[in-house]
């Protein structure tokens, strides 16, 4: 992800994000929400009857658990996975990428939840979304079969913050626009799995790979 502040410019995180901070941080969505499906096949341990949570959603609360720790313990610096676990919700698990690295982690996910993750995204000014959008592209392998992703080109989203977080870098809430590639999984099979995530947006590329362990301790 890509974080931009007011002051410091761009700042190389996974995903590809870009995070406007502090008062100037806030900003109002002036373009259209479009929201599409990717054509790539859907890997067998996702179920059509999937329950997917809105894009708006799914940013929002993304961004809020991306947010929730200090760098020290935060998902996207994290490098071997050992943080993975830290404040996820009971109702989905979320993946992180990293500060622009490419990194391998292992992950143990609970049985019987959802799994939800970025490829590449942003948040900060419409405009930086259309022009982030404009060059974004990603991919998502698991057990060797592609998954769908979805590509959510702006809108207005609420995130929550911890102080010293690397991403929003405040303690409180940022409204801002956000944008990205964003795959929601079915909860997958009991057992291990292999995840390839792949984003890149203009110059900045990232990827990551997750060794999971579905109903592991």
């Amino acid at each position: 992800m890509k974080i931009k502040t007011g002051r410091t410019g761009l700042i190389a995180v996974a995903l590809v994000a870009l995070v406007g901070c502090g008062a100037g941080a806030s900003a109002e969505s002036e373009g259209a929400t479009e929201t599409e499906q990717t054509s790539a096949p859907a890997s067998a341990a996702q179920s059509p009857t999937q329950v997917r949570l809105s894009s708006e959603v799914l940013q929002s609360r993304w961004w809020t658990w991306a947010s929730s720790e200090p760098e020290g313990t935060n998902p996207v610096a994290d490098e071997d996975g050992s943080e993975c676990a830290r404040n996820q919700p009971q109702d989905v698990w979320f993946l992180a990428g990293t500060f622009g690295t490419q990194a391998k982690r292992t992950c143990s996910v609970p049985d019987g939840v959802p799994v939800a993750f970025p490829l590449v995204n942003l948040i900060g000014s419409p405009a930086d979304c259309t022009d982030f959008m404009s060059a974004a592209k990603g991919s998502a392998v698991l057990d060797g079969k592609p998954v769908d992703s979805e590509t959510v080109r702006g809108e207005t989203i609420t995130v929550r913050g911890v102080a010293d977080n690397p991403l929003t870098g405040t303690d409180g809430r940022v409204s801002a626009t956000g944008c990205g590639l964003w795959v929601q999984l079915s909860p997958l099979r009991p057992g291990k799995h292999t995840l390839t995530i792949r984003g890149q947006s203009e110059d900045f590329a990232v990827g990551v790979e997750y060794s999971l362990t579905v109903g592991g301790a």
